[in-house]
């Protein structure tokens, strides 16, 4: 995908979503159920979907909440439903017309309130799953779930549902399954299955009531974090919510811990308009992107260390002197060996997660200090268990979304958690003195330094399905830009399981192929340990691989 000219400036007026227009299409438009891309489809996190395409509108919410409801009644899921959603224009709505169905369903929901406790407020991701987590850890006669209504880092026209079960996490496909399926065969009814209430009965229900989000959240934090350090080096620290779910949430944390702390875009901007564009010329707050982030990155020399989240706070993009925005492969390896090293009640034997497109220094950095490497396909969802059962130190997506354990060793969240990996960003600089973009140096140094890149390029559904179910038969090359093919992966090393796609193996690179799960794009994932000669090369031949499969 070549690069917008847009890309890194501030978003021109032009190209605002018109949140009018988007907001009346969520109710007056229907779907098609006849037509694939206005069904409901649950891809990696969730189903979503955009008004103005039909494939995020009130029916399909009535009908996902309903579904919802009646999969938490087969599976014995009685207690408290945490509910969290973003700034996403069509967040609002959505959750407005789920609390409708999960009142008339007599579930018991927790939703957050407004600024001065009044009317609704925003939640973010992780703070959902650490709700349901510490719920369910007491003695209670219940199981607690959750929903969290958000696109994540998509552009503003996008909406979003997600379900997390009992174990906080992201629902595996067993349970969106169920779901999508059940969803789907409501639609074709008509909703005749949907049990609704008006919105002012349900607001007034005891089944609906608000609830204290960020209290609970910001106390514990102690657990995970080292905050006595960081407020003790009185460092100064840039702290971008971009406008997101989290946004009371950094003013809390500095009030509570006396933190040196500026914020930026911290009140509701439903267009999103102080964004700088993505590569493509849109808006997508995407802290990982240094096209996104660029506002940011020009304001480096400002602090010791900076960083921003997607509008769910799940992701974490860490801006540092050294190195402006820090690749998020870079800093996966940089928290995964400042924690094996600075977590002395961690037990030794505690293992890392990583999907199998993130950057293998990560492997090389493990191997050095003695931990086992799990290699799972793309999908937080895949570390859930391991988080949560305390076999996993760390679980990390190469799309900069991670989580790790508390301090004692005990889970933190089954969800990714954008808030603690950029207070380990700062925790690490006020106790080494040197930001994590100077620790991934002496990392390079000892094991290499990796070149790392992907493409998107425009996919059909029926070249998605392709890609998604290719064997490695399908590979006749017996080389990849020069050296021997070691390994043609179409399941994940770590737990055997179909990675949607394909990776091949060489000695000093590698490359992967896979279809985007949330948009009509494929993705090429490659590496380097040699130079950016041989990465390019690497791509060509994988594109090379594509063409002909397509």
């Amino acid at each position: 995908m070549s690069i917008h000219d847009l890309a890194g400036k501030p978003a021109p007026k032009s190209i605002l979503v018109n949140v009018p227009e988007l907001i009346s299409a969520y109710f007056t438009l229907s779907p098609d159920c006849q037509e694939a891309t206005e069904r409901i489809s649950f891809g990696t996190s969730g189903h979503r979907g955009s008004s103005l395409k039909r494939s995020f509108n009130q029916a399909h919410i009535l009908a996902v909440t309903q579904a919802v409801c009646e999969y938490r009644q087969e599976a014995g899921i009685d207690g408290i439903l945490f509910m969290g959603m973003d700034t996403h224009p069509l967040s609002w709505p959505a959750q407005l017309t789920a609390l409708q169905v999960l009142a008339a369903n007599k579930v018991q929901v927790r939703i957050a309130a407004g600024p001065g406790g009044e009317g609704l407020g925003y939640t973010p991701t992780p703070v959902i799953s650490h709700a349901i987590l510490t719920h369910n850890s007491k003695d209670n006669d219940k199981t607690c779930d959750g929903i969290v209504i958000t696109p994540s880092h998509n552009p503003p026209e996008d909406g979003g549902f997600k379900y997390n079960p009992p174990h906080g996490g992201p629902a595996d496909t067993d349970v969106t399954q169920v779901i999508e399926a059940r969803a789907n065969q409501i639609l074709a009814e008509n909703l005749a299955a949907v049990k609704t209430i008006p919105l002012q009965e349900a607001l007034k229900t005891e089944n609906v009531q608000l609830y204290d989000y960020i209290t609970p959240y910001v106390n514990d934090l102690e657990q995970v974090i080292d905050m006595e350090a960081i407020t003790r080096s009185n460092i100064r620290i840039g702290a971008d919510a971009m406008g997101g779910a989290g946004m009371a949430y950094w003013q809390a944390i500095k009030e509570r811990y006396g933190l040196n702390m500026e914020i930026f875009h911290d009140s509701l901007d439903s267009t999103f308009s102080f964004m700088h564009c993505d590569k493509d010329g849109k808006i997508r707050m995407d802290c990982s992107s240094p096209y996104a982030m660029a506002g940011l990155v020009a304001m480096k020399e400002d602090f010791d260390i900076a960083f921003g989240n997607d509008t769910d706070f799940d992701r974490h993009g860490i801006v540092t002197k050294s190195v402006g925005l820090l690749n998020p492969n870079h800093y996966l390896s940089v928290a995964i060996s400042y924690l094996a090293q600075n977590r002395p009640q961690w037990r030794p034997d505690l293992a890392i997660g990583k999907t199998l497109v993130s950057s293998s220094i990560i492997d090389r950095a493990a191997a050095q200090l003695g931990r086992e490497v799990i290699e799972v396909p793309v999908g937080f969802k895949w570390f859930v268990e391991g988080l949560r059962q305390g076999t996993l130190f760390f679980g990390g997506e190469e799309s900069a979304g991670a989580s790790f354990l508390r301090k004692d060793g005990t889970v933190w969240s089954t969800d990714k958690d954008g808030i603690i990996l950029n207070l380990l960003a700062a925790e690490i600089t006020a106790k080494t003195g040197r930001d994590p973009g100077e620790h991934y140096q002496d990392l390079t140094e000892q094991f290499g330094a990796p070149i790392y890149a992907r493409i998107d390029a425009p996919a059909s559904p029926e070249q998605k399905a392709v890609l998604k179910n290719l064997k490695p038969e399908d590979v006749p090359a017996t080389s990849l830009a020069g050296e021997p093919i070691t390994a043609v992966l179409t399941r994940a090393p770590g737990n055997n399981a179909p990675i949607g796609g394909l990776k091949i193996v060489a000695e000093n690179g590698w490359c992967a192929l896979r279809p985007s799960g949330t948009e009509d794009i494929y993705k090429i994932y490659a590496e380097s340990f040699i130079d950016q000669a041989h990465l390019s090369r690497i791509q060509a031949e994988a594109q090379a691989m594509v063409t002909a499969l397509l």
